[in-house]
């Protein structure tokens, strides 16, 4: 079966320490796992409106990208880095955390919708919706009026760990979707009960 082509891993989060550990930044948690995993690392680019870095993983090159515009302008970002090296949404990874999933799940998916959660609303705006999507589960609130505070609140114990686990394995999946494809990985992740 042939490998995913993707050019581009972006990981989605706010800016700043006050934001570092909450659920919201799910996504940067993911890339930067990544570029340790592949001895990498990301550096500050005002170029394109966040932290950039470039790996080698199976034999590709891997460029990563962190918006710092917060996340409602995340597109910016993403439009900025994919117009400069030509890199087609369908060869683009975006990690989000994911509300209307249990906390830990990890889904992958091709287009469709924002599902509510406002940084991927912005990146299609900016390069349409036709890039692929790595969900971290962090579980809903209840109610859409907690939403804002849960999202940019630091998980309680045990569901952090099942956070951890999902980032650990989100970034694990992603060599074996450069050699294996889409499918096999998909088929895998949503088979696995969220744990660690």
């Amino acid at each position: 079966m042939a490998g995913l082509s993707l050019k581009l891993v972006v990981g989605l989060g706010n800016p700043g320490p006050e934001h570092a550990e909450t659920r919201h930044n799910a996504g940067f948690w993911c890339v930067d796992r990544i570029a340790a995993a592949a001895g990498g690392s990301l550096r500050p680019h005002a170029r394109y409106h966040g932290d950039v870095g470039r790996i080698a993983l199976e034999g590709r090159e891997l460029w990563l990208l962190k918006p710092t515009t917060y996340m409602n302008r995340s597109g910016l970002a993403v439009r900025s880095l994919t117009e400069y090296l030509h890199i087609p949404p369908a060869e683009t990874l975006v990690v989000h955390d994911e509300l209307d999933l249990p906390v830990g799940a990890v889904r992958l998916k091709l287009g469709g919708g924002a599902g509510g959660h406002n940084g991927v609303r912005d990146v299609i705006t900016q390069i349409g919706d036709g890039f692929w999507r790595l969900r971290i589960g962090i579980g809903h609130p209840g109610t859409r009026q907690e939403v804002i505070d849960y999202v940019l609140r630091r998980a309680p114990a045990e569901e952090q760990t099942l956070l951890e686990a999902a980032v650990r394995e989100g970034a694990e999946a992603l060599p074996r979707l450069l050699t294996d494809g889409a499918d096999k990985v998909m088929n895998g992740l949503h088979r696995r009960a969220p744990g660690p």
